[in-house]
């Protein structure tokens, strides 16, 4: 199973997006997501955010939260994705060049163009309740199908 981090990283009520719009045959493209990658061999879930974030932003990560571990299953095959939050940071944003960055007001997240289970996890790291949790997201191509939280299922809709 593929491991992978995903950062969304705050300041003054907004996130730090990625609009997906730089590389070909790419899976999220045209679409909006947090900051994030693949480990590299020997990377813990915190090496591989930090790098990434580095990477993608030129930013430096100094406080973060691990806020929950996302497994997706899927045709295209499964991914265990290691979700943190990030609200201290240093250094300047760079370039990137898998989109554009930009900070989005938090209330209108959902209204970007975004995978439908992203919305289900940004519902969770906003709320001041959640603690760390396990969510597994199943999806038929672009669909999402099913959406278990900590072993219990969710309604879709």
């Amino acid at each position: 199973m593929k491991q992978t981090t995903l950062c969304y990283i705050e300041q003054e009520n907004k996130y730090l997006m990625l609009h997906r719009t730089k590389k070909e045959n790419d899976i999220n493209k045209d679409k909006w997501i947090g900051v994030g990658g693949h480990f590299e061999p020997g990377e813990t879930a915190e090496d591989c955010m930090k790098r990434e974030i580095t990477e993608e932003t030129g930013l430096t990560p100094l406080s973060y939260r691990y806020r929950g571990i996302v497994t997706f299953l899927s045709d295209a095959g499964n991914e265990q994705m290691h979700l943190f939050t990030v609200n201290k940071f240093k250094g300047n944003i760079i370039d990137c060049d898998e989109g554009i960055l930009e900070w989005i007001p938090k209330e209108k997240l959902l209204s970007l163009p975004m995978w439908e289970g992203d919305k289900v996890f940004l519902r969770l790291i906003a709320d001041p309740k959640q603690d760390f949790f396990e969510l597994t997201l199943t999806y038929k191509g672009d669909n999402l199908t099913e959406a278990i939280l900590n072993n219990e299922k969710l309604m879709l809709h």
